[in-house]
């Protein structure tokens, strides 16, 4: 097993002038994207960083992201990409929990980091050229030695319980991904991607991401989306594929003088995991008309994209997320592991080498979730006669909210810390705009008052904005099952036609 800096080394040999990345006015070969990354793990080796120690990166994206990560694979250590929207404390505690060991961070992003020591300021320049970090290091030329085994990423998802949940990558899993999404989406060295998706997240950095690298193609990474650059970048640097979370491509459907553009490369769009509406496909179809709109299914714990709708079955299999890519297997379950006929609703499990093995520090949390060595996604949904998955609900009550994950439980929990609150529901309801909002259903203490603004207010210094409710409904109680358990289910359909409070 090689690391992630293996192929770039290889296509900087045979063709060192091709391009690898694209970040403003950055234009950086394999043959200078070499140089970069083992300037860069020069700099990890005179920080004391060796094989299996964990750097963390509070990073938006930038080319200095991508050298960092390869260079933190070429001698070895865990990359732990934080997402950069939440708090302080939420940092820290990934920080802590994850044991890292090193924190690279945005001049802007300092505040997030709380009071982590061992932590880097990652300034403009050095966004786009990392090597200005290591002015005084001596470059690191040989690749550490690796096996399958070893960890390549650790990434904190949301999870059912307070407190986000480590997902360990391990190379094996990486590799596996990149070759099922290489050859689900015929990638090539011809193909350029618009990375406009945060590099923390799976969808930017695995669907396919940086495995665009492995056969020689081009990232053209956007630093914050914005629809406008984005559609300016397709028509300039004759992109052929991106990943876009559903809000991101909303705003691209409803930006002004959209038709205006030259979209004639774009060749796919993958958005994911929820059920894509037959008017936006058609949309879709109306401004980009040589490309098609790629639902998928895929979580963190299997490094993104599990399924993928094929072409032509857009319209046919209406409401499906596809068919699972060709090192996955996916079985429906009940709860008691039993596997279900087509077209019974059960737990969706998956098998195969790109599925994670467990949770960073958490063995009963790894243990729980798997039946056998078939992962439990916790989420709900059925095959169909021809292996096609239909998403039917999520059994860890999770919320996504512009494509960021939202533990409901999490929130709930900082909701408790008001004196006023009695009882708490945290659920999603449908949002044109960001797909899901997160909803508060509270029972308030009697004699006791809140509105809105204090909810939003409290919300806000303890969680990430993303996470914080945009709706607040009061009620007297919450309806519950004879075991006492709140039941969400029916609050989201009786909240479903109520107004936006």
């Amino acid at each position: 097993m090689v690391a992630l800096s293996a192929a770039v080394e290889h296509h900087a040999r045979v063709s060192p002038q091709r391009l690898a990345l694209i970040y403003g006015r950055e234009r950086v070969s394999y043959g200078e994207l070499v140089v970069r990354l083992q300037a860069t793990a020069g700099l990890l080796a005179a920080r004391g960083i060796v094989k299996g120690d964990i750097v963390a990166v509070l990073m938006k994206n930038s080319a200095g992201f991508i050298e960092l990560a390869l260079a933190a694979s070429h001698i070895g250590a865990v990359l732990l990409p934080i997402n950069f929207r939440l708090a302080a404390s939420e940092v820290e505690y990934i920080l802590e929990h994850a044991g890292a060991k090193l924190l690279f961070v945005d001049e802007e992003l300092v505040a997030s980091a709380g009071n982590f020591a061992a932590t880097i300021s990652v300034d403009v320049a050095a966004q786009s050229d990392s090597r200005l970090l290591a002015a005084e290091a001596t470059p690191v030329a040989h690749r550490a030695a690796l096996v399958p085994g070893d960890l390549f990423r650790l990434m904190y998802t949301s999870g059912t319980t307070d407190r986000p949940k480590g997902v360990t990558h391990s190379y094996e899993n990486y590799y596996w991904k990149c070759l099922d999404h290489i050859v689900t989406l015929g990638l090539s060295a011809s193909d350029r991607l618009l990375v406009v998706g945060p590099l923390y997240h799976v969808g930017a950095f695995d669907l396919p991401g940086l495995a665009l690298l492995l056969v020689g193609g081009s990232l053209c990474v956007l630093r914050d989306f914005e629809p406008d650059a984005a559609l300016k970048l397709i028509q300039v640097e004759h992109i052929s594929g991106a990943w876009m979370a559903p809000v991101m491509l909303n705003r691209l459907l409803a930006l002004p003088g959209r038709e205006h553009y030259d979209l004639s490369s774009l060749r796919w769009v993958i958005g994911g995991g929820e059920r894509t509406p037959e008017e936006r496909i058609h949309e879709f179809g109306k401004l980009f008309r040589n490309a098609r709109y790629i639902d998928a299914y895929g979580l963190t714990e299997g490094c993104a994209a599990d399924t993928f709708m094929e072409a032509g079955m857009e319209i046919a299999k209406i409401g499906s997320t596809g068919r699972p890519v060709p090192h996955v297997e996916i079985q429906i379950c009940d709860d008691a592991g039993r596997v279900l006929a087509p077209r019974e609703s059960g737990e969706i499990c998956l098998r195969g080498p790109k599925i994670t093995k467990g949770y960073w520090r958490d063995p009963q949390k790894t243990a729980a979730s798997f039946f056998g060595d078939w992962f439990r996604t916790g989420d709900i949904g059925y095959l169909d006669h021809d292996g096609f998955l239909f998403l039917t609900d999520r059994k860890k009550d999770m919320i996504i909210s512009g494509g960021e994950n939202v533990a409901s439980s999490e929130v709930e929990r900082v909701i408790y810390r008001l004196a006023q609150v009695s009882e708490v529901a945290v659920v999603a309801l449908p949002d044109a705009r960001w797909g899901e909002r997160v909803v508060a259903v509270v029972v308030l203490k009697e004699g006791a008052q809140l509105t809105r603004e204090e909810l939003e207010r409290h919300c806000r210094e303890h969680l990430a904005g993303f996470k914080v409710p945009r709706q607040l409904v009061l009620r007297e109680n919450l309806p519950r099952n004879p075991s006492g358990k709140i039941l969400k289910r029916v609050l989201r359909e009786e909240l479903a036609g109520a107004p936006n409070e």
